[in-house]
């Protein structure tokens, strides 16, 4: 392979802190992300990994270091914010759907107010999202008709409307009930097989086997281990990684 053929990372973030006060959530972080990879980011409740997903598309600003997008340095380039938020989807623990608009007013209000994309031309792409993640019934209802599931299906819908280059995941199952997990990971799993560039945090660890080339353990705002998940599953290289994915495995 030449060097022209190796393309630079979609995200790179260079020694990056951040600070709450004197508490330190993110401590020197370096991470590439490549074009089509999946990376799964797991670790303990406060070591940092919402806060290291948010910095991406700076809904947390960092204190030191460098974020990178698509080769724009969002710290110092603050004008090109809107554009990489534009190209980076997010779907969070909660569903964030507004509550007076319909799922399908839901849907194409990003693309006709950010891309002045016609109504006609954004319907038929929220339709086309809805089939994607199963649920193109449910375009009429408002967001309090749906089910925990369903609302989180049409926040990746949403995300997936504005045809992002990038899609984060922030703990997307945390706040469902259990039997309402496999749908969203479902339709996860089956954005990934499409080639989308994600970065996912969660505690979901079969989603993790099946999805992710890459697995980012986090303790204390470091990143502890990173690695396959073959590797990662099998033999972990730390004390504290072994720990976690007893802990977690056990529920």
């Amino acid at each position: 392979m030449s060097q022209s053929d190796v393309s630079a990372p979609v995200i790179e973030l260079k020694n990056l802190s951040k600070f709450y006060g004197s508490f330190q959530a993110l401590d020197d972080i370096s991470l590439n992300v490549a074009a089509g990879e999946r990376m799964v980011i797991c670790g303990p409740s406060g070591s940092g990994k919402s806060t290291l997903i948010r910095c991406v598309n700076q809904l947390e600003t960092h204190d030191s270091g460098q974020v990178i997008v698509n080769g724009i340095d969002v710290g110092k380039n603050r004008k090109a914010l809107r554009e990489v938020r534009t190209n980076v989807g997010m779907v969070f623990q909660q569903f964030n759907l507004f509550p007076h608009l319909t799922v399908l007013e839901n849907l194409t209000l990003g693309p006709m107010r950010s891309r002045k994309m016609p109504k006609d031309k954004a319907v038929e792409l929220a339709q086309h999202y809805l089939e994607r993640v199963r649920i193109p019934e449910q375009a009429d209802k408002y967001p309090s008709q749906l089910s925990g599931g369903q609302q989180q299906r049409v926040a990746i819908a949403r995300s997936l409307c504005m045809e992002p280059k990038v899609m984060l995941f922030d703990e997307p199952t945390s706040a469902l009930d259990p039997e309402m997990i496999s749908e969203v990971l479902d339709v996860m799993v089956e954005l990934a097989e499409t080639g989308m560039t994600m970065m996912v945090v969660t505690h979901e660890m079969g989603f993790a086997k099946k999805v992710a080339d890459t697995m980012v353990f986090m303790d204390a705002g470091k990143i502890v281990e990173q690695s396959t998940p073959a590797e990662f599953f099998s033999n972990p290289k730390t004390e504290r990684g072994r720990l976690f994915l007893q802990q977690i495995l056990q529920h």
